[in-house]
């Protein structure tokens, strides 16, 4: 399956091969990078951020490779690749520290409904070889009009900062093959990329919601979250929590 951002939250791709006795090729793609939105998503060694966009399968299905493109500082490079694979809360979440209804967390967030879980379904890491990559530049020279970056994300009441405002860098694409296949029955997922470099941070760019130039939008198509450490484990939406205002972007 290929997925680009669903939900014009990031642009991401993944191949995947339905777990049928005869597999056949599943793709999607959201298409490519509107510079509408860029947002943080790194490993854990310098501060856990994590970026979430999710897809649809209907069928059970091997996730094998995926491709996501972001912003990079020119001249730095990918130290390290994590993928991860989130279910929709509640699945993988301890709902025992929510309360009202629809499902609200904690204080942290405004609510959890449509987020990914508490912890991942699955993951892959290229600093245990589970996973290779590789990039290529796709321009020079890219701006997005909005971003998240590390220190933009905050818990409850000062959620609402409008974003920290127009990043330039180096476009590039990262191609990631999976070792071990990622096993995912068919359900409903959220695709986190995380990317260390060696010098500054690397971007997730948001493309076209409803999808446009990709296969096609699908339903229900949830929003992009983030959370970094100090919020794990809830979640912040990307447009309506973080951004805000009187009509909310999503992505």
């Amino acid at each position: 399956m290929v997925k680009h951002a669903v939900i014009a939250a990031a642009v991401i791709s993944a191949t995947m091969l339905a777990g049928a006795a005869e597999a056949s090729p599943i793709t999607f793609s959201t298409g490519t990078p509107d510079g509408r939105m860029a947002m943080a998503s790194r490993p854990g060694a310098a501060g856990e951020i994590e970026t979430a966009d999710d897809f649809l399968l209907s069928t059970h299905a091997s996730m094998t490779d995926a491709t996501f493109t972001g912003l990079i500082p020119l001249g730095s490079m990918p130290t390290q690749i994590v993928v991860e694979i989130y279910r929709v809360f509640p699945s993988d979440s301890n709902v025992g520290r929510t309360s009202g209804a629809p499902l609200y967390s904690t204080s942290q967030v405004p609510t959890r409904v449509n987020s990914p879980g508490d912890v991942a379904f699955g993951a892959r890491d290229s600093a245990t070889a589970g996973l290779s990559f590789t990039t290529t530049t796709i321009a020079s020279t890219f701006t997005a009009f909005n971003s998240i970056t590390p220190g933009g994300i905050h818990a409850m009441p000062n959620q609402t900062t409008g974003g920290n405002g127009p990043v330039t860098g180096e476009e590039v694409e990262f191609s990631v093959h999976f070792a071990t296949p990622l096993d995912l029955p068919a359900d409903h997922y959220f695709f986190v990329p995380q990317v260390a470099l060696d010098s500054g941070d690397f971007l997730w760019l948001s493309s076209a919601k409803p999808i446009s130039g990709g296969t096609g939008p699908f339903l229900p198509d949830l929003q992009a979250w983030t959370r970094d450490a100090a919020l794990d484990p809830d979640w912040l939406r990307v447009g309506t929590d973080i951004v805000g205002g009187a009509t909310p972007p999503t992505y």
